[in-house]
């Protein structure tokens, strides 16, 4: 049966208010970027005037940053998002200290160490402290991550405060707890809307969006023919990887192929053998992992992964007819 124009679907991750049709316009062009890289020019046209698939850019940024909201870089954090960002910083900083060893990286070294040092001492404080204080302290171990590789220039414009408010957000999607447990809900209705479960669907998601779609792709029905992840944090520790739902963490069973990519100058991936930490699908399906090397500013940003053609490649390839 003829199930008509495959669908692509783009989630993104952190950060601030996003425009729909500029960010789609973006990912596409840094898609395009990637297919030329790979040696795909003739799919670029097709990709970017709509033929190739209907591309959808599924932006649920207003739900963390609308007036009133917490984790905006004016707020202040609730108090049971601090714990949480002491466990994600723990366990960023522990994936960091496994790339940068004191032998291969000896001042990126010391900067972790630094930074470890900082987060055991709110930590070790925190029953004294309020969430205001706890939260001044683990700014200070954000602002010292930032003068690791991949992170140091992009100090420039985003800050430590910016950097944990922003990481806060992963905290608030996967908070399981009474009425704050719905946000995770509504993003992935939101996400979700207006796909075509009978077409097949071809998922690239980011960051905080690789978390949201690993759990609405196991509620989806219809056909993914390719997943994509990208900086993913989903085995990032005990404090995501826990949180997952459905758990034991497992490739959903409509996915046909899933591709991890990670750069090793992104601060929110966690262990880059994914498949290592998440199981397969019954189907026997599971992350197939890649590294690839961004330069510029601030690595952690779906565009400058989307510009490599190892990863372009492959969802311009899911595409074709």
């Amino acid at each position: 049966m003829d199930t008509g124009k495959p669908q692509l679907l783009f989630v993104h991750g952190i950060g601030g208010l996003r425009d729909t049709v500029t960010d789609r316009r973006r990912w596409l062009e840094a898609l395009a970027t990637g297919a030329r890289d790979a040696e795909l020019a003739d799919a670029i046209s097709a990709l970017t005037q709509g033929w190739l698939a209907d591309v959808t850019f599924a932006n649920y940024s207003d739900l963390f940053n609308r007036r009133g909201a917490q984790g905006g870089p004016a707020g202040e954090l609730d108090e049971d998002e601090a714990p949480f960002l002491a466990e994600l910083l723990d366990s960023m900083l522990e994936e960091l200290a496994e790339q940068f060893s004191p032998e291969s990286s000896p001042q990126d070294a010391r900067v972790i160490r630094d930074a470890r040092f900082q987060l055991d001492a709110a930590i070790e404080g925190r029953q004294g402290q309020g969430a205001g204080d706890i939260g001044r302290r683990l700014i200070g171990v954000t602002t010292t991550m930032l003068r690791l590789p991949g992170v140091r220039q992009a100090a420039q414009w985003m800050n430590g405060r910016a950097v944990l408010f922003q990481l806060a957000q992963v905290g608030r999607y996967l908070n399981r707890r009474g009425k704050k447990a719905e946000l995770g809900a509504v993003i992935r209705a939101r996400v979700l809307d207006g796909l075509d479960s009978e077409r097949p669907l071809v998922v690239v998601s980011h960051s905080l969006g690789t978390v949201v779609a690993y759990e609405l792709l196991h509620e989806y029905k219809g056909l993914v023919p390719l997943w994509v992840t990208l900086g993913s944090p989903l085995a990032l520790g005990a404090v995501v990887l826990d949180r997952l739902v459905p758990t034991p963490a497992c490739c959903p069973e409509n996915v046909a192929s899933w591709l991890n990519f990670w750069d090793r100058d992104d601060i929110v991936v966690g262990r880059p053998q994914l498949a290592d930490w998440i199981g397969p699908s019954e189907g026997g399906v599971k992350a197939v992992t890649a590294r690839v090397d961004s330069r510029g500013l601030w690595t952690h940003t779906a565009t400058k992964y989307l510009e490599h053609g190892a990863v372009a490649s492959p969802v311009i390839e899911a595409l074709l007819p």
